[in-house]
């Protein structure tokens, strides 16, 4: 498991998110610390960590009711999520699953079985092309290296096309519209005006060169997709 994983824990008690933090760091992973629903939402849209942990009970909203708010939004809806709760009662942990939590931890737990419970939804939610390299017509990117090739030829990137090609690349066949691309690639609380994807999608292009340009495509009246069919 890549030791630069992020992980955003959710807890108004801060001694609890202070343990927590602790087994976690020590497993390599670097953390976020959020005291309630309002102040993860807009972490989680900045700063996109690779999973949430999540308390269910809150003052205000609780985090079951982050959980299907972060569902229902395609920005958010594949972050992985674990629900830490005192409520042990089989009722509560289907109400937690139905709500879109991948698994759901009782306190109190070890640090131990924290960190392997952490690991295995991570496997499980980890596509391709966020760890492992994804190829498309001869393009390659390996997001381990952050290396991109054409036809085994470097290809030089900056870092916002890197991220841009990267999301593309995982994301095939699909019309975004320059706001979806922005919430995806740049953050939800980044405020930068539309045309900056038509900039960086003309620099991608200009990169990938004409072998492998056709692969960004403009779709009219929506956006952008990145495809090997021929529009």
């Amino acid at each position: 498991m890549s030791a630069s994983k992020s992980v955003l824990i959710v807890d108004d008690e801060a001694p609890i998110r202070e343990m927590i933090a602790v087994a976690l760091e020590m497993a390599g992973y670097e953390c976020l610390e959020a005291e309630n629903a309002q102040q993860a939402h807009a972490m989680i849209l900045d700063r996109k960590p690779d999973m949430v942990l999540l308390d269910w009970m809150m003052p205000g909203t609780s985090g079951i009711d982050l959980a299907r708010r972060l569902r229902k939004d395609e920005v958010t809806a594949d972050i992985p999520l674990i629900m830490l709760t005192a409520k042990t009662d089989e009722d509560n942990k289907i109400k937690g699953l139905d709500a879109g939590v991948d698994d759901y931890i009782i306190k109190p737990f070890s640090p131990r079985e924290l960190v392997a419970r952490l690991k295995a939804v991570l496997r499980r939610a980890t596509p391709k092309g966020v760890e492992e390299p994804v190829t498309v017509d001869g393009l390659t990117l390996d997001p381990v290296s952050h290396r991109v090739t054409a036809d085994g030829q470097p290809v030089e990137l900056g870092p916002t096309e890197f991220r841009l090609l990267q999301f593309f690349m995982t994301h095939q066949d699909r019309a975004y519209s320059r706001g979806q691309l922005l919430d995806m690639v740049w953050g939800g609380n980044v405020y930068v005006e539309e045309r900056t994807v038509d900039v960086h999608i003309r620099r991608l292009r200009k990169a990938l060169g004409e072998r492998h340009e056709y692969l960004v495509q403009t779709v009219r009246g929506t956006g952008y997709r990145f495809s090997s069919q021929v529009a």
